[in-house]
């Protein structure tokens, strides 16, 4: 019986790895999308992201089966719970893939500006990557890893910062990229919540080997004796 469990398990944490690749792709199309004007792919993002949902449905009514059937020690308890959470933040970093696809799709012949657009490219291609070691991490549960990726947080916010001043200072310059340039700070602030739900992959990371809430970037640690 506990191998067939462990066996279980491993699959869990298969479906959830496969499930963040397909968010980690989402994001990656989602941008190449809007920066290239494509509205084709923005739409397939869009029309994909419900195979991402019910993904998220097949692990936590997988995760809820083995709790109630298989009755699971401590520490598998607080694995199988750690996915159920995961699960949801991997949903919501796709959720705001699928904005910034809808912002291509609303677009008009609206004037652009191509160095934002290749800012945007190039903090997509970051948080692309943060998200693709966040899901390795979490399936090795490495936490010096994750506490590395929870420090780059600050680095994408910084470029949402960037990219939100250098699209005011183009609209000042000129009005007729007013319209467009709107939707350049709507996705460099998606982007950035992604980032944020990159960090709670990686609290979730920590909570899974110690049982403590811990929030990485404040440094406010929270015992948790739900699951010890």
């Amino acid at each position: 019986m506990r191998k067939a469990f462990e066996e279980e398990l491993i699959n869990l944490h298969e479906q959830f790895y496969q499930m963040g690749l397909m968010v980690s792709e989402s994001i990656y199309q989602s941008v190449k999308g809007f920066t290239a004007h494509d509205k084709i792919t923005a739409e397939k993002v869009v029309n994909n992201d419900h195979y991402i949902n019910e993904q998220q449905v097949i692990i936590e009514t997988k995760s809820i089966e083995l709790i109630a059937l298989q009755q699971p020690v401590t520490s598998d308890l607080r694995r199988i719970i750690t996915i159920m959470k995961a699960c949801a933040d991997l949903e919501r970093m796709g959720d705001h893939a699928v904005s910034v696809a809808k912002a291509t799709i609303r677009v008009k012949g609206n004037k652009k500006d191509r160095a934002i657009e290749n800012n945007l490219a190039i903090m997509a291609e970051k948080v692309k990557k943060l998200v693709e070691r966040s899901l390795t991490a979490f399936i090795e549960t490495d936490l010096k890893e994750a506490k590395k990726i929870a420090s780059k947080d600050s680095e994408i916010d910084q470029v949402a910062f960037d990219i939100h001043k250098q699209t005011l200072e183009e609209m000042k310059k000129d009005s007729e990229l007013v319209l467009g340039a709107t939707n350049y700070i709507l996705v460099a602030g998606n982007l950035e919540r992604i980032s944020d739900y990159v960090t709670n992959l990686c609290e979730w990371i920590i909570y899974l080997e110690s049982g403590k809430i811990v929030e990485l970037n404040t440094h406010n640690t929270l015992d948790n004796t739900s699951f010890k």
